[in-house]
């Protein structure tokens, strides 16, 4: 099989595999941060922990690298608007919660209001995987804000967005 076939084929498998979304906040000082994420999951019950990836080179990378600090801000079926808006990507400097009810809880992280739910974390550790790093976080907060069926994703190709 030819390269080329062996890629394309990897990549509507890898797409196949389904994600949740959910728009990653993060916060140093008075800069603050945003970005869709779609691979995260759970990591450990005790203490509860979660991972996600982040692309290197995302603006997001530096405050999550500094801070620590990040909140997992999930989605329901019908906060499409959330997706668009947190989709295109911020510059560096740019609010991304313009527009966007926020609030804040316990690490003083944006959280989105009106979203199936959040969790704020904090890092204990971070891996290198190809063009992306892996954060694994600690669980410190949690809620739940409204009824809903968690928004899920399914890629066409599994080597981009």
């Amino acid at each position: 099989m030819a390269e080329d076939q062996l890629k394309d084929k990897i990549g509507k498998g890898l797409g196949r595999i389904p994600s949740g979304v959910a728009i990653l906040t993060t916060r140093h000082g008075v800069e603050t941060g945003a970005m869709l994420a779609s691979w995260f999951q759970q990591a450990a019950f005790e203490p509860p922990m979660v991972s996600v990836a982040v692309k290197k080179g995302r603006s997001v990378e530096g405050l999550l690298n500094t801070s620590k600090k990040f909140a997992l801000n999930l989605l329901h079926t019908g906060q499409k608007d959330m997706l668009v808006h947190f989709g295109k990507g911020f510059e560096p400097g740019q609010d991304p919660f313009k527009g966007v009810a926020i609030e804040t809880h316990q690490t003083g992280i944006p959280i989105l209001k009106n979203c199936l739910g959040f969790l704020e974390c904090e890092v204990r550790y971070t891996y290198e995987a190809g063009d992306h790093s892996i954060y694994v976080a600690q669980v410190l907060n949690a809620g739940s804000e409204e009824e809903g069926q968690p928004m899920v994703h399914v890629r066409r190709n599994g080597f981009n967005y």
